[in-house]
């Protein structure tokens, strides 16, 4: 142990109080956060991180993906930022993945330290997605984009309150810099918020625990958790496994992107490397080296020992090599809005390469895609502008003895589908089909889980949109004989027209009241051989409608 005095009680009884700090703070933000993406989406996280900035305490329901950017966030911080100049009351905000270790723009982090006698106990964190951030395209995810400098506002790491007191001009600056200003702000308050809360709580537990007692717990409660991985992976056969797949482009030309990854298991020592991946390419799906170590934390957890607790020391358990310049290692000034396409595949890839060691493990691919989609325009009602932001779910691979999910989030992307109700409340649009898609789970003993179908129409205006998306070529593919799942569609629906073809990444452009956007997202593979669908899979299939019996093996 790090300290005499701290015994297994009390550790457990420590870190389930820093867990429930951060889960309170989490949930504060997404119920005084004012966009949808937030408050109805969840699309945001909580975390306590130690002097070192090493990451200790995630909250429940936060992004896994978000702790690998937070985690590169808080190591520049404490680079760049004097120690004399982090004060109680302080601030920090930034958002830039190419400088302060974000991960896309619209994620923006805000860092607030915690004193205890003038010394430095933790940071309370906290990251949200903000519907907009400027830049050349409502809602800053336009698959177009080509630079960071059209993507959004790079925020640096600066202080947005100094002791205290609010950076009024730097708040004017960030509000003068995107659409819906309002809406920004509330988002932005509701982080500050969620910040001031988690520094009173903290304030009372370290009332009532000692500073060095709190302090031992947070080396041990990283340290136990390395241990434990290393404990996780030691349980895979030692070898080198490999698994290579492509993108299926870029939005702007680049078509077939392929991604290459090794992985070496030596013991409790597993090194993923990712040579021979595409370089960085001209569209907005390039992965920061922060976001890919993200998603490999989540999906080694989740493989290998999913109780693990999500901090530093899930990622300090492996070593991962990435080339810079590459997909997974993009550098300056690469657009990367997109990257969360990329790290959906990229758990795919750790699983599939992993699928002969760990058979009973594994799922097929999911839907691979974080279909996203904004809406924007001027509300007739009111005069005033909205954004509509929001990425849908689609189908989860199959397993060994399951079913694959229908119509979720899969892997890193820990959020909702917005209620329609709560999309019609807000935004002048309508809500024409929100449904299941029948047989787009790929067929096996076990089937994948179906995409969903979304229609929207604007009301009494012509709005403008953008979707993007992917396996909208390549179909996320089957395991140990099950079948791939259905690639998405995206296409408009126009009264007089017909419906029109689109490509799986589209660039902002016009929706007229008599058109409607229609959003299919992938299905999932399928697991084993279809002709030996499982009995009690059958059943419910035929009961539930899903799938004609033509479909069923």
């Amino acid at each position: 142990m790090t300290n005499s005095t701290l015994d297994p009680i009390t550790l457990e009884l420590i870190h389930n109080g820093l867990k429930s700090i951060t889960y309170e703070s989490y949930v504060a933000l997404k119920k005084s956060a004012y966009s949808t993406n937030i408050k109805e989406r969840h699309d945001h996280s909580v975390t306590i991180a130690d002097p070192k900035g090493r990451i200790v305490v995630q909250a429940e329901g936060s992004f896994p993906t978000h702790l690998g950017s937070m985690a590169a966030t808080m190591e520049i911080f404490l680079q760049t930022i004097p120690r004399e100049e982090i004060r109680d009351g302080d601030i920090f905000i930034s958002n830039d993945p190419h400088t302060t270790g974000g991960s896309h723009l619209p994620d923006v982090n805000l860092m607030m330290p915690v004193f205890r006698e003038g010394e430095l106990i933790c940071f309370i964190c906290n990251l949200a997605h903000h519907a907009d951030i400027g830049g050349m395209s409502p809602g800053s995810m336009d698959g177009s984009m080509t630079e960071i400098f059209q993507e959004g506002l790079r925020i640096p790491l600066i202080k947005l309150f100094d002791k205290g007191q609010l950076n009024q001009p730097l708040m004017d600056l960030i509000l003068l810099n995107v659409r819906v200003p309002e809406e920004r702000r509330g988002d932005y308050f509701a982080q500050v918020a969620a910040c001031k809360l988690g520094y009173r709580r903290m304030a009372e537990h370290l009332a009532a625990y000692p500073r060095d007692l709190t302090l031992a717990a947070f080396d041990e409660i990283v340290e136990r958790t390395h241990r434990r991985m290393q404990t996780a992976i030691a349980s895979v056969p030692d070898g080198t496994y490999s698994f290579d797949d492509v993108m299926d482009d870029d939005g702007v030309g680049t078509k077939d992107i392929p991604i290459s990854l090794k992985i070496a298991v030596s013991g409790d020592e597993m090194v993923l490397d990712f040579t021979g991946t595409s370089p960085q390419v001209r569209g907005n799906i390039n992965c920061p080296r922060n976001a890919t170590i993200g998603a490999v934390a989540y999906v080694l957890k989740a493989l290998l020992d999913p109780n693990i607790p999500n901090n530093h020391g899930t990622q300090s358990a492996f070593t991962v090599i990435t080339e810079g310049g590459s997909l997974v290692d993009a550098r300056f000034p690469a657009a990367v809005a997109s990257r969360n396409h990329t790290c959906q595949r990229l758990c795919d890839m750790v699983i599939g390469a992993l699928a002969p060691a760990l058979p009973d493990r594994v799922v097929a691919a999911a839907n691979g895609s974080n279909t996203s989609i904004a809406i924007a325009g001027v509300d007739p009602r009111t005069g005033k502008p909205y954004i509509y932001f929001e990425t849908l779910g689609g189908g989860f691979g199959a397993r060994a003895s399951k079913d694959g999910s229908d119509a979720v989030q899969v892997h890193m992307t820990n959020t909702s589908n917005s209620p329609i109700e709560a999309l019609e409340l807000e935004y002048p649009l309508l809500v024409e089909e929100y449904s299941l898609r029948e047989n787009s789970g790929g067929a096996g003993r076990y089937r994948g889980g179906l995409g969903l179908r979304r229609v929207i129409r604007p009301l009494g205006h012509t709005a403008s949109f953008n979707v993007v998306g992917e396996r909208f070529v390549h179909a996320p593919w089957g395991i140990f004989e099950g079948q791939s799942g259905a690639p998405g569609v995206f296409s408009i629906l126009c009264d007089e027209k017909g419906e029109i073809a689109l490509p799986g990444k589209v660039p902002t452009r016009p929706l007229a009241p008599h058109q409607s956007i229609s959003v299919q997202t992938p299905g999932a593979g399928g697991y084993g051989d279809p002709a030996r669908r499982a009995p009690e899979a059958r059943a419910e299939d035929l009961e539930s409608g899903k799938f004609s019996p033509s479909a069923v093996a």
